[in-house]
């Protein structure tokens, strides 16, 4: 039985903090702008500085996401980005690192294709793990068994709007990290990531120990640094999602989403 790479989520994120910083977080979805040049670009992240990369794997309906990742979303199911694909971002990416990659999906996806056989696929594939924005914990016991059986980190999103006592059942289930999404709404850049986010935070390391990442609205190293000083992690996608976007061509797609990694890598940290 292959094991996922939750043990190596959990040091790079420890080592991160060991060197008093945040840790930077990126997320790029599968299969855009194509499977290749999706591969690509993970790899072009993690050589700028990205410390953990989350994979998208694109969804027709995609509650959390806003229109910068809902456009790539569209581009790579249009171009007919399938699981398999998904997997292999995941594997060559990972290979070609080391570092800990993870799969960013909604629920439907998984159910369909058969929550064993992902686990096992995914840990086949070296990842770390997954964050799942809409399963419900009450309803996770299942993903967690094979998640648990097969070295995966399961990563819960809780929100501004979740209850104290809410937050501690989710933190108490999910393992890896616990992603805070520091507003309500969908994801996209933000002038400002604000006190809600700080606060959140706050509420939240009372309930676990796991680390606490923040992600919601980081598109620069501004915002990356005020974010790094109250986070255990920084999580980035729309921005690198528009400047893949905005490329004239893929060269320089991967140039851009290098050189902000780069610059996000200094606003984590902190000095």
């Amino acid at each position: 039985m292959s094991t996922g790479n939750i043990q190596l989520l959990s040091d790079t994120l420890a080592k991160a903090r060991s060197e008093d910083r945040a840790a930077l977080v990126a997320y790029l979805p599968a299969g855009f702008p194509t499977v290749d040049g999706g591969i690509e670009a993970v790899k072009a992240v993690i050589a700028g500085g990205a410390d953990v990369v989350e994979v998208g794997l694109p969804h027709s309906d995609p509650v959390l996401d806003g229109a910068i990742i809902q456009t790539a979303d569209d581009i790579a199911l249009r171009g007919g980005v399938k699981i398999v694909d998904v997997l292999r971002t995941v594997r060559e990416a990972h290979a070609a690192t080391g570092a800990p990659v993870l799969v960013m999906t909604y629920w439907n996806p998984i159910d369909r294709y058969g929550v064993e056989r992902f686990a096992a696929e995914l840990a086949a594939a070296g990842g770390a793990g997954c964050i799942l924005p809409d399963l419900p914990v009450q309803e996770s016991a299942l993903w967690r068994e094979h998640a648990d059986k097969h070295g995966l980190a399961t990563v819960f999103v809780v929100a501004p709007s979740s209850k104290d006592e809410r937050l501690a059942t989710i933190t108490a289930a999910g393992s890896g990290f616990v992603y805070a999404a520091s507003l309500m709404g969908v994801t996209g850049t933000r002038e400002s990531v604000g006190n809600e986010a700080q606060e959140l935070v706050r509420r939240t390391r009372t309930t676990t120990e796991l680390p606490v990442c923040v992600g919601l609205g980081v598109s620069n190293a501004v915002q990356a640094k005020e974010v790094a000083g109250f986070a255990d992690g920084v999580i980035v996608g729309s921005a690198f999602v528009k400047l893949l976007l905005d490329a004239p061509d893929l060269p320089a797609g991967l140039a851009a989403v290098k050189a902000l990694a780069g610059e996000l890598a200094e606003g984590v940290r902190r000095g």
